[in-house]
């Protein structure tokens, strides 16, 4: 496929977006209780059929620490974490279309790319990576995405 026509099928999907999400709004989705106050974000937004999900540290489902075992268990955790998102909203993986990763320290890169490279095996989505100076829970790494899931697709 040429570059005029990847350049003319994004500009139509963007638009298709915008225009589905400025018809029905945006759908905000509670995080899941973890037992203690509401956090100030939504765990994801629907916006058209872009679900926009929150960063993710490697913390287990109802819990505020991450995993233990260091960059290598938390970026499985917080993948699987991810995954259980995206799917929860009838999507997959494979449906990703752009991640950032917050990296605590930024030679733990190619040990987070190894567990990334487990989730995606053709279609590897755009992808950003930052060292910080800090993440939530003292966390090694975060993660935040977008999705592509057709509002007609199964599970919606």
């Amino acid at each position: 496929m040429n570059k005029t026509k990847i350049t003319g099928l994004w500009a139509l999907t963007a638009l298709a977006a915008f225009t589905t999400a400025h018809a029905a709004g945006p759908e905000y989705f509670a995080l899941p209780s973890n037992g203690g106050p509401p956090l100030p974000f939504s765990e994801s937004v629907q916006v058209g059929d872009l679900l926009f999900l929150a960063g993710t540290v490697g913390a287990a489902p109802g819990k505020t620490g991450v995993v233990p075992g260091g960059i290598g268990p938390e970026a499985r955790r917080a993948m699987d974490n991810i995954k259980e998102t995206v799917e929860r909203h009838g999507g997959s993986m494979e449906q990703l279309v752009k991640c950032t990763v917050f990296l605590a320290d930024i030679k733990e890169w190619p040990a987070f790319n190894e567990v990334y490279r487990e989730y995606f095996k053709t279609h590897f989505p755009a992808r950003s990576a930052f060292a910080t100076s800090g993440l939530a829970f003292n966390a090694r790494v975060e993660v935040e995405c977008i999705a592509y899931i057709p509002k007609h697709a199964p599970g919606h």
